[in-house]
């Protein structure tokens, strides 16, 4: 059983939310299996109270408090600089996997539509045992859902801190280091491992494209500190050239991914594969809540479910391929009525790191003309502002159950010059199909309707409504 705040970790039993165990999704209630596993999910909760009272003690050590800012492509286009589209899905291309100590990174400055284009989320491999990072969650002027999480992290001895972003779409710890000169690495907080007793050097270096440049760097050991969690002998990457100008005006100095090891660069430990390894955490998953709109509050958990942050039960789904957070699909619903595309089965790859919805590009045409969304000059696809609540819900179905996004998920309305205007954050990826199956990726647009669960130990995802 995953541990609600205030209770045991332990087994393998479905979390309700506070006595709540209505069905939330439409299709289907999940509750323990029999008596059996009710008494051992009252008593696992018992036994180990001891426990949960000093992991709360961690917990307050832990939280982290972050503060808004604007996305890396916000912050160039007000300096005049409009990074071009790209498709969100470049960053799971086959090479990706090749021996070579490389890793595509292609959207780290993220895209919503070819004009409106959006700061990345990139999430954290590394947390010890149970405390709950708050994260960052800023709404740009003109694209209010461009976002980046992001939140502090400390290497060496003694400890410097970093601003990291945070991925579930990569596994790779990296930061600026003293040995990059560039403009996009002397406008951040630089590692120094001579300044650090617990540094060693690996010899091995590695190689990131991205959309508008490469990032360049070498690999090494040091302690790692999250939250007042210390990792030991965790690799990390060192920036040695940083082109371009897509971090120059990021507000962080690296990424923590937690992906699996398998589409780590260089086959180095992921930073959740070392605290599994150590023992850090009480259970081996990390958990998900992103605020909706321009509220604050958005956390990331480790080692723990937090109920408070979703409503009903948590439905789970087996993860199909151990590279990414990669889920069957089983349904695409409009309104309600099942659309068919993915009667074959489709995939889903679950990604903080990109913020729409991305759907396969044999049905974006579809979704559009559902919606009754029209492409403006600037590429944009908007739709009339006063029908908004007219539009129609669309639902994906997983492991039996259905999950909607109300047109207020994928719905943006902007405003620019008095003027009041609202897109669509749907956009299209022409990534080949996984195995004959369509790819979407469920980026921001769906992870702020759900609260998501990440399991390593049973491999697989859980999603419940969010609070």
């Amino acid at each position: 059983m995953l541990r609600e705040r205030g209770q045991a970790v332990g087994g393998d039993s479905v979390v309700a939310a506070d006595g709540d165990h209505g069905n939330h999704f439409g299709k289907r209630v999940f509750e323990p299996d029999n008596k059996h596993e009710r008494s051992a999910l009252w008593k696992g909760g018992i036994m180990k109270c001891l426990v949960a009272v000093l992991v709360c003690v961690t917990l307050v050590e832990g939280m982290i408090p972050l503060n808004k800012h604007k996305s890396m492509r916000e912050a160039l286009r007000e300096e005049g600089i409009e990074l071009p589209y790209q498709d969100p899905a470049l960053k799971y291309q086959p090479h990706e996997f090749s021996s070579s100590a490389n890793m595509y990174i292609n959207n780290y400055a993220d895209v919503r539509n070819p004009s409106c284009l959006n700061a990345i989320l990139h999430t954290a491999d590394g947390f010890a045992f149970d405390f709950i990072m708050f994260l960052s969650f800023f709404t740009s002027n003109q694209c209010n859902t461009q976002t980046t999480y992001y939140g502090a992290i400390s290497i060496g001895t003694p400890p410097q801190s970093f601003q990291v972003l945070f991925d579930t779409g990569s596994a790779n710890l990296w930061v600026d280091s003293i040995y990059c000169s560039t403009r996009a690495c002397n406008t951040h907080t630089k590692f120094n491992p001579r300044q650090s007793s617990t540094y060693s050097a690996i010899g091995k270096t590695f190689y990131l494209p991205y959309g508008a440049g490469s990032l360049h760097g070498t690999f090494g050991y040091d302690t790692v500190n999250v939250g007042g969690i210390v990792i030991n002998h965790q690799e990390i990457g060192l920036s040695t050239n940083e082109p371009g100008q897509n971090f120059v005006v990021a507000k962080f100095d690296g990424i923590l991914g937690l992906s699996y090891p398998s589409i780590s660069a260089g086959g180095e430990t992921p930073v959740m594969d070392n605290m599994i390894s150590q023992n850090l955490l009480s259970a081996n998953i990390f958990s998900f809540y992103l605020s909706r709109g321009e509220q604050q509050g958005s956390v990331l958990s480790f080692g723990e479910v937090d109920t408070s942050l979703y409503r009903g039960q948590i439905s789970w789904t087996p993860v199909t391929s151990e590279t990414y957070w990669q889920i069957g699909v089983q349904g695409f619903e409009i309104n309600g009525r099942e659309t068919g595309w993915c009667s074959q089965g489709c995939q889903s790859i679950v990604d903080t790191g990109t913020s729409t919805l991305t759907a396969p590009k044999e049905v974006i045409g579809h979704i559009l003309q559902a919606i009754g969304a029209q492409q403006s000059q600037n590429g944009m696809y908007m739709v009339d502002c006063s029908q908004v609540n007219n539009l129609p819900t669309l639902s994906f179905v997983i492991s039996g159950v259905a999950f909607p996004l109300p047109p207020s998920a994928y719905i943006t309305q902007h405003y620019q010059n008095g003027n009041q205007f609202c897109s669509v954050d749907i956009t299209p990826t022409y990534l080949p199909y996984h195995n004959g199956q369509p790819l979407w990726i469920f980026g921001d647009v769906f992870l702020r309707e759900y609260y998501s669960i990440y399991d390593r130990t049973n491999n697989r995802l859980g999603f419940a409504s969010a609070a």
